[in-house]
Order: structure tokens, then sequence, then C-alpha cells
């Protein structure tokens, strides 16, 4: 088992004999985050972060860290992790009685045995400094809403974003880019065309960093919770109810593995109607007042751009969005700007989705056609894939393979079928 101890303040004296590693979460030369690097920012929030949601947001960091340094090679499957880290919070009664929920949410999620034993903190000299200057802050320059929405510079997104504005030009944006440049370009591109669009300010995006500086596992599974932490511990300072949209259409939602390679937890469960059901129990018992909401849980990707309500925005740039799994392996082989690969899943439910509502795709792909070596055996898989669904599609378990779905059964199911053959479709004009 591997054993982590992080610090968040100066006198915190505790130690684990056998641990692995000791992390001061404050220190950027073990953990860069950005999140406190534009302070004007955060003093023109209403209110100071609820402890909770701070404590949230410091937890989803710890649990990256973990999630990066610690290798998979090795284990037993070659996967899961057996991870117990030491965590000092502010409201640890609540803490512990959330325990169980926060870690069977932490295993679902990332596939691992996690252990958690929290410890009681105050705040630093960092938080104590913002809390102080909140409410000094001038009253006319507070920043004031109750619509939150993720933005990851992905097409599914931008079609959020779009949507949204179309009917509330007052909505507060959040994103988050990594260590790479694969993703950050398009993230910029994407709040610029928004800002130009529907002529909202700048002060409506909030784009973050976060990363363990010594990070070597890519597999990264828990990124999506501290991504969505970000817009939690912004949104708790509203001290209202907060509606936060998550856009993700339903078929990657449901993260129903094409072939065997893509099952369990090797494949991300970002959105899983699941997962989000848990995460927000959590806030719920918490008393953190947010709720998640994915406006296209029983969409298609294809369906998404259809029904977007600009149309004609979305078909004029769509792409330049960013749907890759890995947008800089390109820009690493051929010294080349980051873009899309071009085959793999992500890609290839893209490229479906496009020819569904458009026809034609002016995105920029590296492999339109699978050439490359594994591209061929990406297509195959896909194929074979596909096969097997048709073969099966009957069964109504197999909406279940990824995780327990508890009701609207028969509208996820119609919703499979309907991606499915979306992304049929398109194989069918890919030749091997």
């Amino acid at each position: 088992m591997s054993k982590i101890v992080f610090k968040l303040n100066t006198d915190d004296n505790f130690s684990v004999q056998d641990s692995d590693f000791e992390v001061d979460l404050t220190s950027k030369k073990e953990y860069n985050h950005t999140f406190f690097n534009r302070y004007k920012r955060l003093y023109k929030m209403p209110h100071f972060f609820q402890n909770e949601a701070l404590d949230l947001w410091y937890i989803s960091l710890m649990v990256y860290y973990a999630d990066r340094v610690i290798s998979r090679k090795g284990t037993y499957d070659n996967w899961t992790r057996q991870i117990k880290i030491y965590i000092p919070v502010i409201e640890i009664e609540k803490w512990n009685l959330n325990k169980h929920l926060l870690i069977t949410t932490l295993s679902y999620l990332s596939g691992d045995l996690w252990e958690i034993e929290f410890r009681k903190r105050t705040l630093n000299s960092k938080e104590v400094k913002i809390s102080e200057k909140i409410p000094k802050w001038f009253i006319d320059e507070k920043f004031e809403t109750d619509t939150f929405c993720m933005l990851s510079g992905g097409l599914d997104s931008f079609i959020g974003a779009v949507d949204l504005l179309v009917e509330n030009k007052h909505v507060a944006f959040v994103g988050h880019y990594g260590g790479g440049k694969g993703v950050k370009p398009f993230q910029d591109k994407v709040n610029s065309l928004l800002q130009e669009k529907f002529k909202i300010e700048e002060k409506n995006f909030f784009n973050f960093h976060a990363a363990p500086q010594k990070g070597k596992e890519d597999s990264t599974r828990t990124r999506s919770f501290m991504f969505f932490t970000h817009a939690i511990i912004l949104a708790s300072c509203m001290k209202k109810r907060v509606k936060l949209y998550i856009p993700e259409n339903g078929l990657i939602s449901l993260n129903i593995p094409l072939t065997n390679s893509r099952l369990g937890s090797s494949s991300t469960r970002t959105t899983h109607p699941y997962y989000m059901q848990q995460l927000q129990l959590l806030l719920n018992n918490l008393s953190i007042d947010i709720v998640l909401y994915n406006p296209f849980q029983f969409f298609t990707k294809g369906e998404m751009l259809i029904n977007c309500k600009d149309e004609s925005f979305i078909k004029d740039n769509y792409f330049y969005t960013m749907s890759c799994s890995h947008p800089d392996q390109v820009r690493y082989i051929k010294g080349n700007k980051p873009k899309h690969c071009g085959t793999c899943l992500p890609c290839t439910i893209r490229r479906a989705s496009i020819l569904k509502a458009f026809n034609d795709d002016n995105t920029d792909y590296n492999d339109l056609n699978y050439k490359n070596k594994k591209a061929k055996v990406e297509l195959r898989s896909f194929k074979i894939g596909v096969k097997d669904y048709e073969d099966n599609k009957a069964s109504k378990f197999r909406i279940q393979i990824a995780g327990q779905l508890v009701k609207d059964l028969d509208k996820y199911n119609d919703l499979y079928k309907r991606g499915m053959q979306e992304l049929s479709n398109f194989l069918d004009l890919q030749n091997e």
C-alpha cells in the first residue's frame, strides 16, 4: 500500500513513519496549482469559500497527486493500486461521517482501493488573507451568478456554453488545463469566440492549472473530480443555490466499452450517471448547495450539434474545439501544433457526430483514413465492437456495464442504440 501525508499549514508536524511521500500543497516545488495566483479575482467573490467546499477542493488536489505519482505498473493486475492518504480538513466531523461515501466514489472513478485518514486543521495564512480581503472589496465589483458551467475546450462543453448563453449572458465558465499544451490554445480560442459572439466579459471565464511536479502516471482517472471541484469552490462563494452544468454527450457519459480492451476503469467514468449521483450525494451531505446537471444526458453527440440553439454559430466554429484524448502526441511526433489524431475513440465519435449533423467535417485530423499501424488496430476494434453490439443489442444489460443505473432505463437504452447507430454509420465509410 502506498501512503501519502499531505500538509497545508506550516506548523503541521503530523507524520507517518512508513509513508512514501510527505507533500506540502502550498509549495510550488511539489504541486503547481494556479487557483490562488490571481488574488483580485477571488477578492471579488461575494463571500469567502464555504469550509466544506474548500476541504473538497484540497481533497481533490490530493487525490489527483496520488493518481499521478503512484504508478499502476507492478500492481497485481497492472491497474488497481492500494492508496492511503492522510488529509487535513477544517470540517472534520462531516468528513468522518462521509468518509465511506467519498471512498466508494473515488474507487468507482479511479478503479483503486482507497483509505483515508482525516485530521483537524485551521485556515492557513493565505486563506486567512483572502477571507479578510473579500468583505472589504468594493461592493460594486462583486461577481455574482447562480449558474456555473464546465468549459473544457471540447465540442460538448462548447455546445453547452452556447445553449446557455443564448438565454442567459451571466454564466461563470470554469476550465482546467494540464501540463501539456494540447488543450490550452483551444480553450483560449473557445473563450474568445464566446466573448465576441455573446458580448460577455472576460471576468466570466476562470481557467486553472493544477498538477504535481513529479507526475509519472498518465491514466489520471481522477482529473475530472479535481476539475469539478474548481467550479464547486467558486460556486460556494455565492452562498445560494447554484446550478453547475457539466455538458457531455450521453453515449460517452454511459461509458459502455466497445471492446474488451476498454473494459473497466481503463476507460474514463467522468460523467457516468452513477458517479454524478454519488458526487451529488456527497455535496448534499456536506450542505454544499450546488446542483450538478448534464443537459445532454439523453443526447448523442450528433443530436447535440443538430439541436444546438445557435446551429449556424456551431457550424462555423466547431473545428476550433478539441476532442482528442491525446492532442499533444501529434505535436511531439511531427513538431506541429497540437491537433486531433483522428483515430482514437473520442475523435471517432466526434467525426461520426459531425458527419451526422453537417455531412462534412472541417476539423484538422492527423490521420483521416486510419492509415498508421495503431490506427488500423483501433479501427478494427471499433468495428468488432459495433458488430458485437449488433449481435447483442436486444440485451438491456449492456447499459449497466460501466455502472449502476436505477431509473430511466428505457431512455438510456434508446440513447445507446442511437449513439451506436451514429457511430456505425461513420465506421461503415472507413476501410481497413
